[in-house]
């Protein structure tokens, strides 16, 4: 490495730059009425008073979640070794659907979808609401139920986030598996949690391209024994390899579930999802995510780092990958 090179290496691990936030967004953000709510004057103030961790996810818990149970314990430490809001009952779905059916969230626009050929699709909480019990019905009428692994194997589509909380509806722990990945690297998670159900699509575009999704799942299924069931989302129409018994198209399975469905109430540390790291350095780890305790930190991120108001639109651009447009 030549010495310009190395200089240029120390300057940028020399920044030392701050980028002020405009006055007026600062003034308004969700953090700042946070402090006032709480009479925090200022930001070392806050810093300091958050150093009492149980005093600060108590506070973002009972904001932000709603508990069937409250909990009796905020956070039970037995390095490494930690369960949050011990005692308490919770689900998800209860937070993120269930609750609004009451109101007139149910009538907002939950996703905007635009996949690459140029289609456009919105759902309302309430389109998401019926989507999620039906596919939740569908999964118990295939002996899916608590505690069960379901893979999810599928692009960038908004049946991804159905089929991730019609798992959570009936206490089923997903695992997300990347698109791309490979038929041995799927298989290799499937087997790893002993997965029951296999969620995939036929085909997808990726930038003009048709990618064959089925038959990838098909291999991994081979060398996946416990997988019993297969749900399949027609996304192209293409035709597609096919196990009688074991593969099921997810448009007939869902087709005459009602449009209700009783959510598990679950024990706030009952597994959500499994998410697998990367495996480029040996076997690929699993890491457990519960309900509450992810649900509370994905709420209070979503609060506070990113300052998100209620008319504001989350736009997450899908093009790392095989994926298949964006929400």
């Amino acid at each position: 490495m030549t010495e310009e090179k190395k200089k240029d290496i120390q300057v940028l691990l020399s920044e030392n730059r701050v980028f002020e936030p405009p006055a007026d967004l600062a003034a308004n953000s969700n953090v700042k009425a946070w402090m006032d709510k709480h009479g925090i004057k200022t930001l070392d103030e806050l810093l300091e008073k958050c150093q009492d961790i149980e005093w600060f996810w108590k506070e973002m818990a009972d904001e932000l979640l709603d508990f069937y149970k409250p909990y009796d314990k905020v956070l039970d430490w037995d390095a490494p070794w930690a369960k949050w809001f011990v005692g308490g009952e919770y689900n998800i779905v209860h937070d993120a659907l269930d609750k609004h059916m009451k109101t007139a969230v149910k009538d907002k626009v939950c996703f905007r979808f635009e996949g690459e050929p140029g289609e456009i699709k919105e759902w309302t909480y309430a389109d998401m609401y019926r989507e999620v019990n039906k596919l939740a019905n569908a999964m118990r009428e295939l002996g899916v139920g608590k505690g069960d692994r379901v893979g999810l194997y599928m692009p960038m589509l908004v049946e991804l986030p159905i089929a991730m909380l019609a798992c959570a509806k009936i206490g089923a722990i997903h695992s997300v598996v990347f698109s791309g990945f490979s038929a041995t690297a799927l298989a290799e998670r499937l087997n790893d949690c002993d997965t029951k159900l296999l969620i995939t699509c036929d085909h997808f575009w990726r930038r003009g391209k048709k990618v064959a999704l089925k038959p990838q799942a098909d291999d991994a299924m081979k060398q996946s024994p416990t997988v019993k069931h297969c749900i399949v989302y027609k996304r192209m129409g293409d035709e597609v390899p096919w196990t009688e018994g074991r593969d099921h198209w997810w448009h007939e399975i869902t087709a005459d579930q009602p449009g209700e469905c009783e959510t598990e109430k679950l024990d706030a540390n009952d597994l959500l999802y499994i998410l697998y790291t990367s495996g480029t350095t040996g076997h690929p780890k699993g890491i457990q995510h519960a309900h509450a305790g992810y649900a509370v930190g994905t709420a209070a991120t979503l609060k506070w780092v990113f300052d998100l108001k209620e008319d504001d639109i989350w736009w997450c651009a899908a093009d790392i990958g095989p994926t298949d447009g964006g929400t």
